[in-house]
């Protein structure tokens, strides 16, 4: 659904749900239940999909629209959310949700983990559940491992499967990001028998230096996927391309905008390629204060 087609009206609100990058990604080691333990620094960017809430009275919730084609609506992560949200607080609210998809569904970008935290986030105001970002992560965590690093809002260095989360400062950077319509299937991928599984640990204080700390993935899907590698092939023309996440995304990092942008006037035609900048907080985060500020403020109920 299009931002110009989400719907419009009294009651209905609307929330960003910002995209991530993984600035590297390692995987070192495999605990009993099967789950990999990694290492990685996720980055937020000013960019993502739009999420339209409407609060109802009568304790139902649903979707208006699709979100990705062939998610039905009980397994779509949006509506997961705020089922687990009603039941974690007991609340009798429900709401009616709709999303304007603009981050590839498969890319690594963290489309349906955001829009699953931006659910959490937005519906706890919009319902006054008051379960606060400690409570929220955890809920999140449920719908999958990276929900956490959107709930709390802040880049962060990631460890076990991806919810150990510390804060860490990244400096202001643009991205060149390209998108090479494969749909990389995460579970296949953690499955694939040349996986490195066993990359030795890393500190943060290497990746703060510059180390080349890499993606376990990529080596995978460049030889699975020849539009992955002819993605990296063009990027290569421009700058230092990196996978991102499990996925097929890529991205090259530059100090602005305009060199990025500069970067993709450079590109082929064919590679479907747009310009992010990266965020200091989630967007999420900052729409959700002026809301807070809004709603204490003389003249609001």
């Amino acid at each position: 659904m299009s931002a110009s087609r989400l719907p419009r009206g009294a009651g209905w609100s609307y929330w960003p749900a910002p995209a991530k990058l993984n600035l590297f990604l390692r995987i070192t080691g495999r605990r009993t239940d099967g789950y990999h333990l990694l290492q990685t620094v996720f980055r937020l960017l000013d960019w993502g999909d739009e999420v339209a809430l409407q609060v109802r009275d009568d304790g139902r919730i649903e979707r208006i629209g699709e979100s990705l084609p062939g998610i039905d609506e009980a397994d779509d992560l949006l509506v997961r959310a705020a089922r687990l949200l009603q039941t974690a607080t007991n609340s009798r609210k429900g709401a009616s949700i709709a999303v304007d998809k603009r981050i590839p569904a498969g890319g690594g970008f963290g489309g349906g983990s955001s829009d699953a935290a931006t659910v959490l986030l937005a519906l706890d105001a919009l319902w006054d559940t008051r379960l606060g970002v400690d409570a929220l992560a955890q809920l999140g965590l449920q719908l999958g491992a990276d929900v956490p690093v959107f709930v709390r809002g802040e880049n962060a260095w990631a460890e076990g499967v991806g919810e150990a989360l510390a804060s860490i400062d990244l400096p202001p950077r643009a991205y060149l990001l390209a998108d090479p319509g494969v749909h990389a299937p995460t579970a296949t991928l953690f499955a694939a028998p040349e996986l490195t599984r066993d990359a030795q640990p890393v500190r943060m204080c290497d990746f703060v230096l510059g180390e080349p700390l890499g993606n376990a993935f990529e080596p995978v899907l460049r030889r699975r996927e020849p539009a992955v590698e002819a993605a990296f092939d063009a990027l290569a023309r421009v700058g230092a391309p990196q996978l991102t996440g499990s996925g097929s995304g890529c991205f090259v990092e530059f100090a602005t905008c305009e060199a990025a942008e500069a970067a993709r006037s450079a590109l082929p035609t064919g590679l479907k390629a747009w310009v992010a900048q990266g965020a200091a907080r989630s967007p999420l985060s900052v729409a959700l204060e002026r809301w807070h500020a809004a709603a204490k403020s003389p003249g609001t109920d």
